[in-house]
């Protein structure tokens, strides 16, 4: 339990801790994309007011009276342009201000710009921007090389940095969780070992007050007072000694030695056992087993988790109501079902239906025995085995 809480709290952590990083991240690449977008469309916008070329005078201010652009920007940039008609056919290109694309492959550029009918965008590390020239098409091509390898170097650094950081959050994590959850393990081994010790107290009182009660029937003979005394006395002894076991089954004490023994052979021989108690109380039982399956395990522990599962079935299936078992094996995975029709349950009830001592009858009513624990003596029986367990309903209202 306590290793499963540090696992849940490294774990919420990092996820945690991963998310915020990745949405920071996220937003800044997004608004330096943006400002490397805005910054190339703002020079195109330039380049075409002025034929695909850079005026005399640069603005270094917006028509909106803003800052406008460096007047180092025409010194800086590198672009071509092509000239097509209407058709697409190409008039003229414009390479003197880039030596890395020639005529040839300036108008292969312009040729797929037309193909996909798109007014801007990025074709390689080159931004276009397509305008109306006098009746025929220009296409603009800034170089935004520099700007997009800039900014694929902050991704990796971002990832580099995030990467790092997850991993020493997580090493701090491993190390001081184990000091965060102390308290509660302190706590938990506390109670059980508190369950443990009580329970063994308990026992001699119980042995003496049990020898003293037949005395007394042997002196007065029977009567309903002893009588009452001798079933409240064996059910705290059978709950004293429920809660030992529980409590030793989550310290691993009574993790037996594991064997390979006939499953299919022990879930029929329970569902047996519990033909006759069904039939008595009106409530149909049924089951699916598939013969010639085994398993390595506690075959004490497994019986007693059929036993659970199927006493619990039986307890709370309303009259004339169905309960059925399989058993069945898919590829190399084994499946137990224990299912049956009850009164209505709430999502909130099922939630808790394997907590100690937790009984959905609020009035904790004595009729149908139990004290709350054999839902979690299986939930434990199932964890030891490293199985899952997996709660579903079928309720039936009345």
């Amino acid at each position: 339990m306590i290793k499963k809480l540090r696992i849940k709290l490294i774990a919420a952590s990092m996820i945690s801790l991963f998310l915020v990083l990745f949405v920071i991240g996220g937003i800044v690449g997004i608004l330096n994309y943006k400002k490397i977008v805005n910054d190339a469309d703002r020079i195109l916008e330039v380049l075409e007011e002025n034929a695909g070329k850079f005026p005399q005078k640069f603005p270094t201010e917006r028509k909106d009276g803003r800052l406008g652009m460096s007047p180092e920007i025409p010194y800086e940039s590198r672009f071509f342009s092509v000239l097509l008609d209407e058709n697409g056919n190409i008039i003229l290109t414009d390479t003197s201000k880039i030596i890395s694309i020639d005529t040839e492959k300036a108008m292969e550029y312009a040729s797929e710009i037309w193909e996909k009918g798109t007014e801007k965008g990025f074709l390689d590390e080159y931004r276009y921007w397509k305008c109306s020239y006098k009746g025929q098409i220009r296409i603009i091509f800034l170089d935004c090389r520099r700007q997009l390898d800039n900014f694929h170097n902050f991704l990796l650094t971002t990832f580099g940095v995030s990467s790092v950081g997850i991993l020493s959050v997580f090493a701090l994590m491993v190390i001081m969780s184990s000091r965060i959850v102390k308290p509660f393990s302190d706590n938990y081994e506390k109670q059980k070992r508190f369950i443990t010790d009580a329970g063994h107290e308990l026992k001699t009182p119980l042995t003496i007050i049990e020898a003293d009660t037949e005395v007394l029937e042997m002196d007065f003979g029977e009567n309903e007072w002893l009588q009452d005394i001798k079933g409240q006395t064996k059910r705290l002894a059978d709950l004293t000694n429920t809660l030992v076991t529980l409590s030793r089954m989550e310290e691993g004490q009574n993790s037996n030695m594991k064997v390979d023994f006939p499953l299919s052979d022990v879930v029929e021989e329970v569902c047996h056992t519990f033909q006759a108690p069904a039939k008595v109380q009106k409530k149909n039982l049924d089951s699916t087993i598939q013969p010639m399956i085994s398993m390595k395990g506690d075959e004490k522990a497994i019986r007693g988790l059929v036993t659970i599962l199927l006493d619990n079935a039986v307890k709370y299936t309303n009259e004339n109501g169905q309960i059925s078992v399989i058993l069945e094996k898919k590829k190399n995975r084994m499946y137990l079902s224990v299912f049956n029709t009850t009164e209505y349950i709430s999502q909130e009830q099922i939630l808790h239906l394997f907590d100690r001592f937790y009984r959905t009858d609020a009035s904790r009513n004595s009729q149908t025995g139990g004290y709350g624990l054999g839902l979690s003596i299986a939930a434990v029986t199932v964890e030891s085995h490293r199985a899952k367990s997996l709660q579903k309903r079928r309720m039936k209202n009345h």
